[in-house]
């Protein structure tokens, strides 16, 4: 083993608080610490952030990281100086003084990462700055914002380039979590990483349990959910409307939860105040539109649920992502419906965007609704769609409760034949009325009446129906022309099922009672264990209040979970916990010896006996 691989161990255990490097860490730090440029692709929760806050430490000089968010900025900044580490953030909510004081702090030698928005970065004024400072590397977070194939698109980004041409001695990290193969190739072409190697790991979040319902009663569905599976636990609810944001916080307060709003039209008081709350407190639940939660590093937010459908597996698996980062088991849930599926796809034709912009929004659209409508493996799509092909996960809906499919091929060519035979110009509600035969007057007008179609349906019922249609629309058989008032339209891949030449299982019609996914996590075995569980936690919270920070900065739920099974009696203890660098031992260590022995004496007095 070289000494700058273990330099970069000592770091992260002595800083760090961690007993090993994950998964091709230790490589990707190899490679920037070694002064070359590359391309990382990691799952959120995968340990992006260490890739170049190790070398950071390890290199003369400042490292620069772009980041597209305040809050993501703060979250770090607070993240690292928690740990020890000399770091800071500049954008318009920093003051002149503390400008003044970073800039000093940087040529002095004593500030290790300087966090930065795009748009800074690549003005002169800033540029100019950094002709004359020592810099160690420069990373480039959530680099998918590059790409116009990424989910958050950010024009600024592709500007980036300019960073290889002025500065061809500084190593450069692009980051992400979610990039499809166009989007890669946008990352190497605008930022210049052609010849840059690229690391990509699993996009698997194996600790995440996914589960996909249809929508009846989403806000009673939803309850369900957290009542079973989630009582008592942080999450996000994510929903497509600021009305429902509001209705649905008031609605999950109204049945005893703690459920706080969070939207661009809410004051920014309250907005600043239910963050906080958010992030400094337990058993909080924030329900938002979908911007909340991309500039918070809570580790412990133990389920992601969505009320409406995301409108790309890109904006699903960030969303959901947040879930579970501190690797502990956690919860995917997600309501849709096809009402759902039209408002997302009049909602990128309606938007300012090119007609190649609303192509691509729109594809991506389809790709997740045919997530939702699988009848397979969650995970085996989602992974497939960023190039990674995988086997039954063993830990989502359809794997843990398998739908029994019937041939329904009938059915569909039932449905895809009145389709053709209105003209293809008729929206779901419209040709499901020919299929069962109603005698209603625009269906006479149009002489609809006497096409052979007509009533061939009757035997089943609207509901029915509607099931046939969203899974056709999820196994591409059909489309909607967005611009014909979401029109039916057939694809290619229909004719082989209209001429007989393919067969069509489908998932049952009738709505199946949705169960329990078991995804609450059950690893206090004993009352004791619970009770030091909850101390600590207390303990946090009061601590995190005092210092104004959240709660996951003093101690993640991981750490905490590390103590209450190992018991730490000595400082020498504390090195073997999960997520204690020498900085935290330092200032939280005497607490944390406190508490346990506290807890060991009552055991010893034979307070566990009844």
């Amino acid at each position: 083993m070289t000494k700058q691989r273990d330099d970069a161990r000592r770091i992260l255990h002595d800083v760090f608080g961690y007993p090993d490097f994950r998964g091709r860490q230790a490589e990707i730090v190899d490679t920037l610490a070694g002064g070359r440029s590359l391309l990382v692709l990691m799952p959120t929760g995968g340990g992006k952030s260490l890739c170049y806050q190790i070398p950071a430490l390890m290199r003369e000089g400042v490292a620069i990281v772009v980041s597209p968010l305040i809050a993501l900025m703060n979250d770090q900044v607070a993240n690292l100086r928690a740990v020890g580490v000399h770091s800071a953030s500049v954008h318009s909510g920093t003051h002149p003084d503390e400008v003044r004081q970073i800039a000093e702090d940087i040529h002095n030698g004593s500030l290790k990462l300087l966090y930065v928005a795009p748009e800074r970065l690549v003005s002169e004024r800033f540029l100019r700055f950094l002709d004359n400072t020592r810099i160690s590397l420069f990373a480039i977070d959530e680099a998918h914002c590059v790409s116009q194939w990424g989910h958050d698109f950010r024009p600024e980004y592709q500007q980036l380039g300019l960073l290889a041409e002025r500065y061809p001695q500084v190593p450069r990290i692009a980051l992400t979590a979610t990039a499809d193969a166009e989007t890669r190739a946008d990352i190497k072409h605008y930022l210049k990483l052609e010849d840059a190697p690229e690391f990509i790991a699993s996009f698997d979040r194996p600790n995440i349990r996914y589960q996909v319902v249809e929508k009846n009663n989403g806000k009673k569905q939803l309850l369900d959910f957290i009542l079973k599976d989630m009582q008592g636990e942080s999450g996000i609810v994510y929903c497509l409307s600021r009305k429902s944001v509001e209705d649905t916080a008031e609605f999950l307060s109204s049945h005893g939860l703690n459920a706080i709003p969070y939207h661009a039209g809410l004051s920014m008081e309250t907005r600043t105040q239910n963050q906080r709350r958010f992030t400094q407190e337990d058993n909080i639940i924030v329900v938002a539109t979908v911007a909340f939660g991309m500039g918070i590093d809570k580790p412990d937010v133990r389920f992601v649920a969505h009320l409406d459908m995301p409108q790309s597996i890109e904006h699903f698996y960030q969303e959901s992502g947040r879930a579970g980062r501190d690797g502990l088991p956690a919860a995917s849930w997600l309501c849709y419906g096809m009402n759902n599926l039209m408002l997302l796809k009049e909602r990128i034709m309606e938007s300012g965007s090119d007609d190649f912009q609303k192509q691509i929004e729109l594809s991506k659209l389809n790709a997740m609704f045919a997530v939702c409508e699988t009848a397979e493996c969650r995970r085996v799509p989602l992974l497939r769609h960023f190039g990674e092909e995988s086997g039954p996960c063993g830990n989502c809906d359809n794997c843990l409760n398998p739908p029994v499919r019937f041939d329904g091929t009938v059915l569909v060519q039932k449905l895809l034949s009145c389709i053709y035979r209105v003209g293809q110009r008729f929206g779901a509600g419209y040709v499901i009325n020919v299929l069962r035969g109603k005698n209603e007057d625009w269906i006479k007008q149009n002489g609809h009446d006497k096409l052979s179609t007509f009533g061939i349906g009757a035997e089943q019922s609207d509901k029915d129906w509607r099931a046939v249609t969203r899974q056709c629309l999820g196994l591409g058989l059909i489309d909607t022309d967005t611009a014909n008032y979401q029109a039916l339209r057939l694809t290619p891949a229909a004719k082989a099922v209209l001429t007989g030449g393919q067969t069509v299982w489908l998932r049952p019609l009738k709505r199946q009672k949705t169960t329990s996914t078991g995804s609450k996590t059950q690893w206090l075995r004993t009352e004791r264990e619970e009770r030091i569980w909850q101390e600590l936690r207390h303990w946090r919270l009061e601590q995190a209040k005092a210092e104004n920070v959240p709660a996951y900065i003093i101690f993640g739920d991981r750490t905490l979970q590390s103590i209450v099974q190992n018991l730490p009696q000595t400082e020498a203890d504390l090195h073997e916990i999960y997520g204690l660098g020498e900085a935290k031992i330092e200032k939280y260590g005497s607490d944390v010896l406190d508490l346990c022995a506290k807890f060991m004496q009552e055991a010893d007095d034979g307070g566990d006996v009844f």
